[in-house]
């Protein structure tokens, strides 16, 4: 049986995404959550949250270190940023939060 890792941190991600265009914005998604699990140093989860104002993805690291590293990463910043781009309806709101207890 495997044993889930904790997150010590999320990365929260909402983005405005048309009703017409999420079917393509959560394909980046498939595409990018393997590789950022296996490559992202300290990642530990990854899922896509979908409600009908908008699209979130939370991510899960060992740390708030960890999260704030791959913000500035080469798979964000030139893969899923430039695919996810043409999607945005308005900037993406980025919030980093710590887990207590």
């Amino acid at each position: 049986m495997a044993t889930e890792k904790k997150a010590g941190a999320f990365l929260e991600i909402t983005m405005k995404v048309s009703e017409k265009d999420r079917a393509a914005a959560a394909g980046v998604y498939t595409k990018y959550r393997q590789p950022f699990l296996d490559t992202i140093a300290g990642a530990v989860s990854k899922q896509l949250l979908v409600r009908e104002d908008d699209v979130q993805v939370l991510h899960g690291f060992a740390s708030i270190a960890e999260a704030e590293g791959y913000l500035k990463s080469d798979l964000f910043n030139q893969d899923v940023v430039v695919e996810l781009k043409p999607f945005f309806q308005a900037a993406p709101e980025i919030g980093i939060y710590s887990v207590v207890g």
